[in-house]
């Protein structure tokens, strides 16, 4: 047995989408290539960036039609995710339609939207968002590091953004800053005179992270004044689902070959996949991430049909996910033995993945809040609706 994926009753378009990302994965993303750009620490090349964007459509998936997309749920873009995660392939995938298309696409400025979001959706630029401070937490209520004061009929901005995913090389940089009416998102497009991107070294060289200095840097407001905060919590629900589906991916592929691997090494005369401690091991992993993926795939419906528990399913689509990834990663390297520890393995590069996309986008804390926090409401309206009228309990 090497494909360890259940066999879903796909609707056709997204059993097409995935055989098609799929393919694109295995011609163009391999081991080899996904080396030479860590190690590199360089973007994707714009052919092939140009092949996800144009030729599979992958970056307007889920923006409308009249702005040079799809107009297709999330759960597609969820299905291209899960492929690409197999990979570990460094591209501005995530970064562009998370985070710079999906803040364009609520923050309420029609003109900007207009603007900018059907050359993100052509990938004729990429696209990010600078939020976090230097510990790389992802919380809208924290105050932003960065100050917005007004220049005549625009803006310039000051401080430092961390762990901005494809700082170093995004053509349009949209920041989270500070101003007199509350924290405002901002855009800061092409090379700028005073912005300094500084690629930071991180624990996985496959995802590249910035550390972004505004020096009077000339920006555009974006939206309502002061309004940022919900629009970046939006944002993140989004992005935790579609990160979740990237981690269901990498912990697929580790599961994937440490089946192959324990049934073709042998120990002792058998195959080590015969003894139990490895079917334990492969079926925890299996039993796991088949959770995470039903959550992902669910919180992704929820997504494209707006609904109210969107932000709660999303929290536990992640939560699973990163639970899922670790102990994948981690359970392949044992499975593998001896050559999982070497840095010619592939093994340590999923293990890295996982470590580091646990925090991405709130760490396991936050999203638990998050779902405890929807408990919680939801038991207190259901108390309310079946408490008795005042007037009729008994004193």
């Amino acid at each position: 047995m090497t494909n360890t994926t259940a066999d879903y009753t796909w609707p056709s378009e997204l059993a097409e989408l995935r055989d098609v990302v799929a393919a694109f994965r295995e011609r163009h993303a391999g081991e080899a290539a996904v080396r030479t750009l860590a190690e590199a620490n360089a973007p994707l090349d714009s052919r092939t960036w140009q092949i996800m964007a144009e030729q599979l459509g992958l970056a307007g998936l889920t923006v409308p039609e009249e702005l040079g997309g799809a107009g297709a749920g999330y759960e597609f873009l969820a299905v291209a995710m899960e492929e690409l995660g197999k990979s570990l392939l460094p591209s501005p995938l995530l970064a562009t339609t998370a985070l710079a298309i999906g803040t364009l696409m609520r923050a309420g400025d029609a003109s900007a939207r207009e603007r900018l979001v059907p050359a993100l959706a052509a990938g004729q630029i990429t696209g990010t968002l600078g939020y976090t401070g230097a510990d790389g937490h992802w919380d809208p209520a924290r105050k932003p590091q960065v100050r917005a004061t007004r220049n005549g009929d625009g803006w310039r901005l000051d401080g430092t953004v961390h762990h901005v995913l494809d700082g170093a090389s995004a053509d349009l940089v949209l920041v989270v800053a500070d101003t007199d009416e509350g924290s405002s998102v901002f855009a800061a497009e092409g090379p700028l005179p005073g912005l300094v991107r500084s690629p930071m070294a991180t624990l996985d060289g496959t995802r590249s992270q910035a550390r972004l200095d505004f020096h009077d840097v000339p920006a555009t407001a974006v939206g309502v004044l002061g309004a940022a905060a919900p629009t970046v919590e939006a944002v993140l629900t989004r992005a935790a689902v579609l990160l979740a589906a990237e981690q269901v991916g990498g912990a697929q592929y580790c599961l994937d070959t440490a089946v192959t691997y324990a049934g073709t090494r042998t120990q002792f005369g058998r195959a080590i996949g015969s003894y139990q401690a490895i079917k334990h091991k492969c079926v925890d992993m299996y039993l796991e991430i088949e959770s995470a993926r039903a959550a992902v795939y669910y919180a992704a419906s929820c997504l494209t049909v707006n609904s109210a528990d969107a932000e709660p399913a999303a929290s536990i689509a992640k939560t699973l996910a990163s639970a899922a990834f670790d102990r994948a990663s981690a359970d392949s390297i044992q499975i593998h033995g001896g050559i999982g520890f070497t840095w010619e393995h592939p093994a340590h590069l999923y293990f890295r993945r996982a470590i580091s996309t646990r925090a991405l986008f709130g760490d396991p804390r936050r999203h638990h809040e998050v779902v405890a926090a929807s408990l919680l409401d939801r038991t207190t309206r259901s108390d309310a609706s079946t408490s008795p009228p005042e007037s009729r309990r008994v004193q």
